[in-house]
């Protein structure tokens, strides 16, 4: 029997508990460096507008040659393509300066615009992106253009950006890393104790799951469940024992009684207690067949039955019991058929195990089909390992009894009152025992479908 699989990747809890802090550290890191990075960038812009401010009171001071000599000296000072300027008489015809044409877009009235487009020419040295500019009247009447590159002028804060997403990238990187390793460890070991709760689930009780030195939750969790599964063990052990020895100290008894009760059918044939004789010897026999039953399905739960496992093939276990069973389905008029599919993957077990539980089907599906119907042993690939089918055109089983019929002296109404109800749970101690899969199904033919899965890796790894 397997467990549930376990999440993967961020569909754990501890991937996604990972995963969302590291989401609202990025998210607010992100919020962090994006103010920082918009107040940076308002005080460079109202610093810009200030020192462009002050050039144009600075000029306003200077009249005729005094403020051409100015204006060169500044040009000294100034970096290119950064801040230029440019003199115009009244009609906007150009005097002096680098710049040649006054801005299509600038308003004439002594204020500072931010202008989209800057300085059309050919001169790389003058500015081209966006710019801060203002055209002020001189006392001579002409025109002052000054202008200041507002790309180039905040370098300082693309550098500033550019250092920020060097950090966030820097925080996310380290996040994803560690998202990605502190979820593998837990995993890890959520396996290691999957791994022992399914050999748990398949019946080796002596299994416990796997402590570390770290003595975290899961090991608390882990150290709780081994004490129980302890207890269970011992529990299931004392009641199993009972069981055991009930049916095994009534078993001599009732051997004893038996042959009793036959010596005096043999001493006294013409009694006229005979009949009465020959019945009681026939409940002593039911009696010492229920417990033979219960006592091979208490061995067969024995883990220790599996150290005898091998590999064996499918195909000539199956003929076999097909001319087993081939002389009992032609005497009740039933036509049984074995089909294989080629070819059939080879499974790991006990072979007389498996002759036993199919045995056991395959004579319940001939027991409950009626003359004239049909028995199927079919072997096939089910999902890359053999599935095993036995259909029949009997009654069937209702729904509500499919898992019913494993338990012990269950019977249904359609049962043999001959039989004891220990055929199934027979059967299922043996599945139980080679961790396969079996379930009951409507057949195509009109009754029971059971199907045998036998998977390759099996409870035995």
């Amino acid at each position: 029997m397997s467990l549930a699989n376990l999440p993967k990747g961020w569909r754990s809890s501890s991937s996604r508990l990972l995963a969302l802090y590291s989401t609202l550290f990025v998210a607010w890191s992100s919020i962090l460096l994006g103010v920082l990075y918009w107040e940076v960038k308002g005080y460079l812009d109202q610093m810009a507008r200030h020192s462009l401010m002050q050039r144009q009171q600075l000029f306003a001071r200077f009249e005729g040659q005094d403020l051409v000599e100015a204006l060169v000296a500044s040009m000294a000072f100034d970096k290119p393509a950064v801040d230029a300027f440019g003199l115009f008489d009244a009609r906007l015809r150009p005097l002096f300066g680098p710049i040649r044409q006054v801005p299509a877009n600038l308003p004439l009235d002594g204020q500072i615009h931010e202008l989209g487009s800057c300085i059309v020419s050919t001169d790389p040295n003058l500015p081209r992106s966006s710019c801060a500019a203002v055209a002020t009247r001189t006392r001579a009447g002409n025109w002052l253009i000054i202008v200041r590159d507002n790309g180039s002028l905040f370098a300082v804060s693309t550098l500033i950006l550019h250092a920020l997403l060097w950090g966030l990238s820097l925080t996310i990187i380290p996040g994803v890393a560690g998202w990605y390793l502190l979820r593998r460890r837990p995993l890890r070991r959520i396996h290691a104790l999957q791994a022992s709760a399914e050999a748990i689930v398949s019946g080796d009780m002596s299994k416990r799951l796997p402590v570390s030195t770290r003595r975290d939750e899961l090991d608390m969790l882990a150290l709780i469940v081994n004490d129980m599964l302890g207890q269970i063990e011992r529990l299931m052990n004392e009641v199993k024992g009972v069981c055991d020895n009930i049916a095994h100290d009534l078993r001599t008894p009732l051997t004893r009684l038996r042959a009793r009760l036959y010596r005096i059918q043999q001493e006294a044939p013409d009694s006229p207690h005979g009949p009465e004789i020959a019945q009681v010897i026939a409940e002593a026999d039911g009696l010492m067949a229920r417990f033979r039953g219960l006592l091979r399905i208490s061995e067969l739960q024995d883990q220790r039955r599996r150290s005898a496992f091998v590999e064996l093939q499918l195909a000539p276990l199956l003929q076999e019991l097909h001319d087993f069973y081939l002389p009992l389905a032609e005497e009740g008029e039933i036509s049984l058929h074995l089909t294989l599919d080629e070819p059939l993957p080879a499974v790991t077990g006990d072979r007389a195990l498996l002759f036993e539980a199919l045995a056991n089907l395959l004579d319940n599906a001939i027991k409950f089909t009626p003359a004239g119907g049909n028995v199927v042993l079919h072997a096939g690939t089910w999902e890359g390992h053999a599935r095993i089918q036995v259909r029949d055109s009997g009654p069937g089983i209702p729904a509500a009894e499919r898992e019913a019929v494993f338990q012990r002296f269950h019977r249904s109404e359609h049962d043999n009152p001959q039989g004891f109800g220990l055929g199934l749970s027979l059967v299922a101690a043996i599945v139980e025992l080679h961790g396969f899969r079996l379930s009951i199904d409507a057949a195509a033919e009109g009754g029971a479908s059971l199907v045998l899965d036998c998977p390759t890796k099996t409870a035995l790894a």
